[in-house]
């Protein structure tokens, strides 16, 4: 039986962007039609103001947090500040505002970067802080785990049930193709497909893929030779790709649909009391003042009350396929699907980043998931997505 009936009011912030607007879809389609959202433009979720007028308005039942400031490498090593500062204030604000109003469940997408740069591998959730994260995304890993952690502390503290869900790389509809901050996936399909249109001299479909993503300023009604100059800088010419590093890290890819279904899967039936194992924990309840607040002195089964439960750490949930591939064996894929018959280069020079993020998935299996589409098929569906969205 679902922990949400069908008329619940569920807020999805983020639900424009790859997980929000798959997990969105994939609530319409098991029958939650009472679903919120705001863009960026209509609620500033770094705005703490806001974010409390927001939640004064809706008085939503349950929360789903994947609104999220995100790069890729160059974008984790430019914008530092940006990354821990924008990501703990959306975290802060959030969850702050959904324990404050009464929020019955809440759902925190985190990433997989949380856990140690030199992590046995596959990483278990269990190997959270127990050395040095990677240097070039170590603000967005430390904001992300800091998110965990107040999940964590608040059933604890307060009996609530907000799960943490930290899922691998994710590519699929919607996702980012801005070749200044996205990730490998959509970066490297991009750049592939804009070599192969340079070789076979269609400008017009360049044109087009400019106007609709322009880089650096620059785009499809600029002159040929600034476009050239432009995309050149990153690593993308007539008939041959250039990418960053030595192509031989490896990587683990989930599609972001599937992420959606693990993560609905999650939201609807998995109790912080079914991922510790403590059955007496699931008779924890909180309750809520007249006015929809949460009543702190209401409080007294949680667990930080109970000596007898010992330490409780690490609850949050790896989501991922559990398996991994090289990123030279993913640029063959991408060539495949994009039908490039031109040079892909890697530039040795460049930093690789992790050289290995492989996830242990057995507990996520434990609790009645598991995923549904292979790379193979991901990376074609994802360019025939991309493909399409430029006619």
């Amino acid at each position: 039986m679902s922990l949400l009936n069908k008329d619940s009011k569920i807020y999805v912030a983020g639900h424009r962007g790859l997980v929000g607007s798959a997990i969105w879809n994939n609530l319409k389609s098991r029958g939650y039609e009472n679903l919120v959202g705001r863009t960026h433009s209509e609620l500033d979720l770094t705005d703490q103001l806001a974010v409390r007028r927001f939640f004064d308005a809706e008085r939503p039942d349950a929360v789903v947090l994947a609104a999220a400031f995100v790069g890729g490498i160059m974008a984790n090593s430019l914008y530092r500040a940006d990354f821990i500062m924008q990501n703990m204030q959306i975290q802060c604000n959030v969850i702050s505002e959904a324990y404050r109003h009464g929020v019955r469940r809440l759902l925190f997408l985190g990433s997989t970067c949380i856990y140690p740069k030199n992590a046995p591998q596959p990483m278990t959730e269990d190997c959270l802080l127990t050395s040095p994260l990677e240097y070039t995304n170590e603000e967005y890993a430390i904001a992300k785990i800091a998110g965990l952690k107040m999940c964590e502390s608040y059933n604890l503290q307060y009996g609530t049930d907000y799960i943490a869900v930290m899922p691998t790389n994710l590519y699929g509809p919607n996702d980012n193709f801005h070749l200044e901050n996205s990730h490998v996936m959509p970066a490297m399909i991009r750049k592939v497909l804009l070599a192969r249109l340079i070789h076979d001299n269609d400008w017009q479909a360049i044109r087009r893929d400019m106007d609709r993503r322009p880089v650096e300023g620059i785009s499809g009604s600029d002159d040929t030779g600034k476009i050239l100059e432009v995309l050149g800088k990153y690593g993308i010419e007539d008939n041959r790709v250039t990418l960053w590093g030595t192509g031989s890290p490896l990587r683990e890819f989930l599609w972001s649909e599937d992420m959606a279904d693990a993560s609905v899967h999650v939201l609807l039936n998995v109790r912080f009391a079914d991922i510790i194992g403590i059955e007496k924990y699931s008779s924890v309840h909180y309750g809520a003042s007249a006015d929809g607040t949460v009543d702190r002195n209401h409080s007294a089964g949680r667990g930080g009350a109970i000596p007898a439960l010992g330490e409780i750490r690490n609850c949050h949930i790896n989501v991922g396929t559990g398996k991994e591939l090289t990123i030279r064996q993913l640029a063959s894929l991408v060539k495949d699907a994009v039908g490039f018959d031109g040079e892909i280069r890697f530039d040795a020079t460049k930093p690789d980043g992790t050289m290995r993020k492989l996830i242990d998935v057995s507990k996520l299996h434990s609790l009645g998931w598991t995923h549904k589409v292979e790379i193979e098929q991901g990376v074609r569906k994802l360019y025939e997505w991309y493909a399409a969205s430029l006619s």
